[in-house]
């Protein structure tokens, strides 16, 4: 799916990070400038830069997050039905369910970090529970344009059952990231050496900083759509979604010829 629609996973994936990625680039370059000590109070001037560069960045950052976390998905669930996918009709879409996906997004994001800050097994447990359990509420709340509460329910009766499955391809899904993102960082890394030989530190490392940011985008598409399939695949499981489907198109021609 990604290959046949990379363009526009990609593209909307990689748009979305642009800002961010700049100001962080910038906010990091100063910072390098900073610490290199350029005298004649350029490092306050650094400083000063890098923290105004990182609160736009996180600004324009909670903003987007609805779309950089919530268009790739939208698209993919779109194309999963054989629907026509545009960058377009992502947009509009993901603006309809604009402030229950900021809110959502913001309260997992929010606990991830504080969960993985803590180091404790016993809510690290939980957490990990709970992900699993509710993997699919953003493709639930999409596909069959539910409310964000009854998405969450929605998603413990899918993956009821089938948790330690879920978990297993997801885990998976995960260490094919992590491969494809380390490939991509390689090449990227490469790149910054030759840079380095002919620019200063300075450009280096906020290139290096803007890039990452981009890396990330173009290779976070897979698991959010690999999410979606987890999600269908649940549904062809439990439901027989499949065979739905199979039955309404081929009932559609005879209706046509009926009437």
């Amino acid at each position: 799916m990604y290959r046949r629609h990379f363009l526009l996973f990609a593209g909307i994936s990689v748009i979305l990070a642009i800002p961010s990625a700049a100001l962080f680039g910038l906010g990091f370059g100063s910072l390098f400038a900073a610490l290199q000590g350029n005298g004649g109070g350029t490092g306050s001037d650094s400083f000063t830069l890098l923290f105004a560069a990182l609160g736009v960045a996180l600004f324009i950052g909670i903003l987007l997050l609805p779309f950089t976390h919530t268009a790739v998905l939208y698209a993919a669930c779109e194309s999963a039905q054989g629907r026509p996918v545009t960058a377009g009709g992502v947009l509009a879409g993901v603006m309809r369910r604009y402030f229950p996906l900021l809110g959502y997004w913001l309260v997992f994001n929010q606990l991830t970090a504080e969960l993985a800050a803590s180091l404790c097994l016993v809510p690290l447990i939980f957490w990990l529970w709970g992900f699993i359990a509710w993997l699919v509420v953003v493709p639930a709340m999409l596909v069959e344009n539910i409310g964000l509460g009854a998405a969450f329910g929605r998603s413990m009766q899918l993956v009821r059952g089938r948790w330690w499955r879920t978990f297993l391809i997801f885990f998976l899904l995960l260490l094919l990231w992590l491969a494809t993102y380390v490939g991509l960082g390689a090449f990227v890394q490469i790149a910054q050496v030759v840079l380095g030989i002919f620019v200063s530190p300075v450009i280096v490392t906020a290139a290096a900083t803007a890039s990452g940011q981009l890396v990330v985008a173009l290779v976070n598409p897979i698991m959010q759509i690999a999410i979606v399939l987890v999600y269908f695949d649940l549904r062809v499981r439990r439901e027989g979604l499949d065979l739905f489907q199979m039955a309404s198109r081929l009932s559609a021609p005879r209706a046509q010829v009926a009437s």
